[in-house]
């Protein structure tokens, strides 16, 4: 585990945290209480979904996300000859995979998610038959060279050529070995490639600019005895492991976890209690950054599988100050930012993210969302090139949020509207079941 996770479980002391109170304005704010378990984590059931139909016989995987984005990667395996039972969030769901993808006979719809349509293109790399994609109007305007460019030079083949955006057609067949540096540092960059390698039974070198990006991917490879290694900087991958059918848990989701725990934080009192949350230290960047900010956090009941450690997050409500968070720590915090802005919006002092210009790729431009709504609904907030600045308000947060069909914006935001005098209208607030299934229902659980 990371040094920023080991430090939390080492001062965990529930007689240490900080109970100093949020301010609230008008009626009183909210008061948290009870223990949650947030949806699997979203990263992690996509891979083993995909993974599963790789393998040829039965895989079991406990408690997946059951998210819209989640559902549009069991649907497209399924037209590429994978059988994948319904998903269910507290049950286990079941793929027979036939050993490789098969052909579907139409084309292939993968919804909001990015990850989906990333991920896949890199195992659909490695074989000789032809498939097309698309996606929402959202997941058309992401930019995919980023993945067919380096596998255009393994050796598959795009229609139009080095597609920068869905719809695409891909044709697979033979790949060759790659070495390549990452424009930026993208987990699902990576995973794609990293699939296309196993897919294709060949090596792959690769360098990420800004620092490690999660890494769920190496760690389940390692799990099924493929040699990944990082040297001199670069993820190095050998074909030399084989998927076979597994059993598997996924973990709790931190970036859903997140949410719950800054509607924790801005509360008048009380505590949370979120079993099972994923502690895996290239995606809790987070933790290290509340701390910054003078958040108590604390973490027990650890536990690992598959390679990735888990444990149960308490949180309770604390005074929050600003911070700097540089651009090393985005990649391991990066879907976070939208909670971390909503809670800079609360902070004393002007919170600085810098380099987040990866933001306006997203679901959204969540850069200029995330400034204009924190203005929106009386804060302030600034973009300043790839920097956004927050400076932190002590007036109720009143106003109508546009989320642009955001998940993460419309939980953020969600949040931000429970301290105390908030009237927070935000416009999509359903758009939050692309990720976080009943987050609406859950985060109103959560009072006491």
């Amino acid at each position: 585990m990371g040094s920023v996770v080991m430090a939390v479980v080492n001062n965990y002391n529930p007689a240490t945290f900080n109970t100093m109170q949020a301010a609230t304005f008008g009626r009183p704010g909210m008061i948290v209480g009870g223990s949650v378990r947030v949806p699997g984590d979203k990263s992690i059931t996509h891979r083993l979904l995909m993974l599963a139909a790789m393998a040829r016989g039965t895989s079991h995987v406990r408690r997946p996300l059951t998210s819209l984005d989640a559902r549009s990667t069991a649907r497209v395996l399924r037209q590429l000859g994978a059988s994948v039972s319904t998903l269910r969030a507290d049950g286990s769901v079941t793929i027979t995979g036939r050993g490789r993808l098969r052909q579907p006979s139409a084309r292939l719809n993968c919804g909001n998610a990015g990850t989906t349509a990333r991920l896949l293109v890199g195992l659909l790399a490695a074989h000789r038959f032809t498939t097309e994609l698309t996606g929402d109007a959202s997941l058309r305007r992401r930019p995919m060279r980023r993945v067919t460019q380096p596998l255009s030079l393994m050796g598959a083949r795009t229609d139009p050529p080095e597609a920068d955006a869905l719809p695409f057609a891909i044709r697979g067949g033979p790949l060759a070995p790659l070495r390549w540096d990452l424009p930026v540092s993208s987990a699902q960059i990576k995973t794609c490639l990293l699939f296309a390698g196993l897919a294709g039974g060949v090596g792959v070198s690769l360098h990420e600019p800004q620092g490690r990006s999660r890494d769920h991917t190496e760690r389940l490879l390692r799990s099924m005895g493929y040699t990944v290694a990082e040297r001199r900087g670069r993820v190095e991958f050998e074909p030399d492991g084989r998927v076979v059918p597994f059993e598997a848990d996924v973990p709790a989701d931190p970036s859903s976890a997140a949410f719950l725990m800054g509607a924790a934080l801005l509360a008048d009192k009380g505590e949370l209690v979120l079993p099972a949350v994923g502690i895996n230290p290239t995606r809790v960047g987070f933790f290290s950054v509340l701390e910054r900010m003078g958040a108590a956090l604390g973490l027990q009941d650890l536990a690992e599988s598959w390679g990735e450690p888990s444990g149960t997050v308490i949180v309770r409500p604390g005074a929050l100050t600003a911070t700097e968070v540089v651009a090393s720590e985005i990649p391991s915090l990066v879907d976070e930012v939208p909670m971390l802005a909503v809670l800079a919006s609360r902070a004393e002092g002007v919170t600085a993210f810098r380099d987040v210009g990866e933001l306006r790729v997203k679901e959204s431009d969540r850069l200029t969302l995330l400034a204009r709504n924190i203005r929106a609904v009386g804060g302030n907030a600034e973009v300043q090139g790839d920097d956004l600045l927050v400076e932190g308000s002590q007036r109720p947060p009143r106003g109508r949020v546009v989320t642009q069909g955001d998940h993460r914006i419309a939980m953020a935001f969600s949040v931000l509207g429970t301290v105390g005098g908030a009237r927070v209208v935000v416009d999509d607030p359903d758009c939050a079941n692309v990720s976080f299934p009943g987050f609406a229902a859950t985060l109103r659980s959560i009072r006491r």
